[in-house]
């Protein structure tokens, strides 16, 4: 099998962080534990890492610290918590250090995968693919400033909105599957962020209306495609 990214795991349980260990390498990820936050911060630095799994609870050095000071020296790595807190004023601080999940204990292990998945193929997947700017017929979007332009006219777009009109143009005349764009953008497939996408959809198309030669059309039970006649990233 082979070697996917590279994962700091940070777990003072023993039990647990050999066997999430052991999982991660048998679905061929690198993965390297750590049993406190400051054996973790040592690592971090000695090494190169695609993601972070951190416990929250941890002796030495919590979770939160350790992911402050990983922040401090590289804002792009993502991070994932790992709690058994469930309190919301926990989890609003873990994304407010800069987390990019936050998992709650007890999890399975298939959980744990998907999610690293999931934010991976959302932080990373996305550059090989994605260009930070496209001409969409008579639009020009800027994917960073989250800018749709026509003409003199500038519409800011939201995050979510940006992210979608990003993942539509990557995939510009392709169906864009449904549950690839929910898990690159909304992590979860599930119903309510289903219904979610449907609505971002119809704030897309308000958007690009202003240029009839552009369409996004529902492929039932696949998806959506961005109908176009040409897009240059």
């Amino acid at each position: 099998m082979e070697e996917k990214q590279s994962i700091l795991l940070c777990e003072d349980d023993e039990n647990l962080g050999m066997l999430l260990r052991e999982y991660l390498q048998a679905k061929g990820y690198r993965a390297e534990l750590c049993p406190d936050g400051e054996i973790g911060y040592r690592a971090f630095l000695n090494g190169k890492f695609d993601i972070c799994v951190l416990d929250v609870m941890m002796p030495v050095k919590d979770g939160f610290t350790l992911a402050q000071e990983i922040r401090a020296i590289n804002t792009e790595v993502p991070i994932i918590f790992l709690t058994a807190k469930t309190l919301k004023e926990d989890i609003l601080e873990g994304f407010k250090i800069g987390a990019d999940d936050y998992i709650t204990k007890p999890f399975s292990m298939e959980e744990l995968v998907f999610r690293i998945e999931a934010v991976l193929r959302r932080v990373c997947g996305k550059k090989s693919k994605e260009s930070t700017t496209y001409n969409i017929g008579r639009f020009h979007f800027d994917t960073q400033k989250q800018l749709l332009t026509i003409d003199d006219k500038q519409t800011k777009l939201t995050t979510k909105e940006s992210e979608l009109l990003g993942l539509l143009c990557a995939h510009a005349n392709e169906i864009l599957q449904r549950d690839f764009a929910l898990k690159t953008i909304w992590i979860d497939d599930n119903y309510f962020n289903a219904r979610s996408m449907d609505v971002y959809i119809t704030k897309l198309r308000k958007h690009l209306k202003a240029d009839d030669s552009i369409e996004i059309i529902n492929i039932h039970g696949k998806g959506y495609k961005l109908i176009t006649p040409e897009v240059e990233a």
